[in-house]
């Protein structure tokens, strides 16, 4: 899909609901910090000839709908590297939130109130992409995207299929230390193809409604739903995720 038929999905979404265009207004952000523990700098490492963040910027620039496209960081140089690919930079993130006990919904959230006091009008939707969940494509993005505004939810994240199952191969210690299912089935589940699917979040795409954002502290809610990608959709925390990403994206 152009960005032309995204626009024209918004509009006729937004008709519907008897709003206009000119009311929708899309942030879309990067957020990565320069004081990455696994793997130094990991945002701005070169993977097949890229910096790995311009592989985040490169799908939210194909998937083009939103208004603003930012990062959030607390690194000039970042700042920098997010330029040369497309992404525009307006502030630096304060220390308080550039630490690895920040909590991502803050660091968005503050992005946010940033922006709006920057631009001077509110947005509709915060779309937050991680850089080190970089498998995804515009296709994935707008996906989501069409999601929550269609069925007016208040948030929907990225996920895959889990490689364990809590119903077939997880345990957890009960108080005598002994280990059980995380999860019982009233039969017994002799397969994990026979186990209830499960997902796991890969941290690639979260679209928040605006107000949830700014009341929310999880990404959790009655109103949430998923777009499930491909089981390749890494999230990357170490060199050999660095290598298996890099063997990946040979493949495509």
């Amino acid at each position: 899909m152009t960005i032309c038929d995204t626009q024209v999905y918004i509009f006729v979404v937004y008709l519907c609901r008897g709003d206009s265009m000119k009311d929708v207004k899309v942030l879309c952000t990067i957020c990565c910090r320069s004081g990455s523990v696994g793997v130094k700098d990991k945002n701005i490492r070169e993977v097949n000839g890229l910096p790995l963040m311009a592989y985040t910027i490169r799908s939210a620039k194909e998937w083009g709908g939103y208004t603003d496209f930012i990062i959030s960081t607390d690194s000039q140089k970042y700042c920098d590297v997010a330029k040369e690919y497309g992404c525009e930079s307006y502030f630096l993130r304060p220390a308080v939130l550039a630490d690895s006990k920040s909590g991502k919904v803050a660091v968005i959230r503050h992005a946010l109130c940033e922006m709006e006091k920057i631009k001077g009008y509110e947005y509709d939707y915060v779309v937050d992409l991680d850089v080190t969940s970089p498998l995804r494509t515009a296709q994935d993005i707008r996906l989501a995207f069409e999601q929550c505004v269609e069925k007016d939810l208040d948030i929907v994240y990225s996920v895959c299929e889990a490689r364990k199952n809590p119903y077939f191969n997880m345990v957890e210690l009960d108080e005598n230390g002994y280990p059980h299912l995380c999860k019982k089935l009233s039969g017994d589940v002799l397969s994990r193809q026979a186990a209830p699917k499960v997902y796991e979040l890969n941290a690639s795409i979260y679209v928040y409604k605006r107000e949830f954002l700014l009341e929310a502290n999880t990404v959790f809610s009655d109103k949430a739903g998923i777009h499930v990608m491909e089981a390749d959709s890494i999230d990357i925390d170490s060199e050999e995720d660095l290598a298996y990403m890099s063997y990946v994206l040979s493949k495509r």
